[in-house]
């Protein structure tokens, strides 16, 4: 005798919501509760549904300027800008825990640096506490450590840090929620021809030049930067969707996939393995290399490594081990990596067959294992 038919279980997902400047804070810099208290209420809801949030949320600088120096513009030099987010950090959490409190939630403090996705040990330790937070029913609110992390302040909002956050939990859905409906094919306050992009399968550079830079006075990001962690994203097997903040319900909406709401971003077949995703978008290239014809065949068709015959110049100064840019004849980038030697090795090697070279070193320039085709 058969039982009565059991009901398919669908398994949870994990959501990465990245929560912008723009959308947290009042006209004045300060932090917007009540904007707060409408997106914990949605993160709330999702939950309910079944899926795992991780909230990245950016606001520290510009709460602790409001604090600091009310009306003022924002401070541009380093360490002010670090000492602002000091005093910013914790009523930016404060805010987030009440209102997520409010929904019968508990968040947890995160704060990550660069570091914590270049270093094996510290990028492991980082999964670990984020996917244990996660099973303890807890909502991670990251952000970045601006206090110390200086890269993050200089380069960016904290869009590439909530794809590499999505990367790090497995996630299945990154949210960037910003103050425009998603990716327009022109800018909408230009021009009343700019119609929002509903899908993109590939991102290619006609998008980033549509992506144009910073929209806002806030944060320190723009809509360049977004579809550079859609990118990042992607490449990770993670789906990717830029939307309104303001948009009634938008985490209800994003994660049930309705129609209209938003850009999507398609993930790529394959997922970017950790180590290489950190060569890709985590670490900052310090030179190029410019290769041949035939070199680049070699490497985006073959995977091979880069060998000096295929060097024809090198650009900038680098050191062995640091990252570096792969150019074609055509000085077009298509792929990056971890370079063996400094520059001025690698000039010097550039034509020269390996059995021209020192038999005690190593021939390759890039080793496959650390090079990434970006094409």
């Amino acid at each position: 005798m058969s039982g009565a038919p059991q009901a398919s279980v669908v398994p949870a997902r994990t959501v990465v919501v990245k929560v912008g400047s723009s959308s947290v804070t009042n006209s004045g810099g300060g932090i917007d509760a009540d904007a707060v208290a409408k997106l914990a209420d949605e993160v709330g809801r999702v939950r309910k549904a079944g899926d795992r949030v991780v909230v990245v949320t950016s606001g520290a600088i510009a709460a602790g300027w409001t604090i600091l120096s009310p009306g003022t513009p924002r401070p541009s030099d380093l360490a002010t800008l670090q000492a602002v987010a000091a005093i910013g950090q914790h009523r930016l959490m404060t805010v987030w825990s009440d209102a997520l409190g409010a929904c019968d939630l508990i968040a947890g403090q995160v704060l990550l640096a660069p570091l914590d996705f270049v270093h094996r040990s510290q990028y492991l330790h980082a999964r670990q506490t984020l996917a244990r937070l996660l099973e303890l029913g807890v909502v991670p609110v990251v952000n970045e450590n601006d206090a110390v992390a200086d890269e993050e302040i200089r380069f960016g909002d904290n869009d590439r840090l909530a794809a590499l956050v999505a990367h790090l939990v497995g996630a299945d859905l990154l949210i960037l929620l910003t103050d425009t409906a998603g990716l327009f094919t022109d800018d909408p306050r230009r021009t009343s021809e700019a119609s929002l992009i509903a899908e993109v399968v590939e991102i290619d550079n006609e998008l980033e030049r549509i992506a144009g830079g910073p929209g806002s006075s806030v944060g320190s990001g723009g809509m360049g930067s977004k579809l550079a962690a859609a990118k990042i994203a992607v490449w990770s097997g993670v789906e990717a969707v830029i939307a309104d903040a303001s948009h009634p319900d938008v985490l209800d909406a994003v994660t049930s996939g309705a129609p209209g709401v938003g850009t999507r971003f398609r993930p790529r077949d394959r997922r970017l393995p950790a180590r290489k995703l950190w060569i890709a978008f985590a670490i900052g290239a310090t030179g190029t290399v410019l290769v041949d014809e035939g070199a680049r065949r070699a490497l985006v068709e073959r995977g091979t490594s880069l060998l000096p015959a295929g060097v024809v110049s090198v650009v900038g100064e680098f050191g062995a081990d640091e990252a570096v840019e792969i150019a074609g004849p055509d000085g077009e980038v298509f792929a990056k990596g971890l370079v063996r030697h400094p520059a001025s090795v690698v000039a010097t090697w550039a034509g020269h067959r390996s059995s021209e070279l020192p038999e005690n070193l190593t021939p390759e320039v890039v080793h496959r294992d650390d090079l990434v085709v970006l094409v």
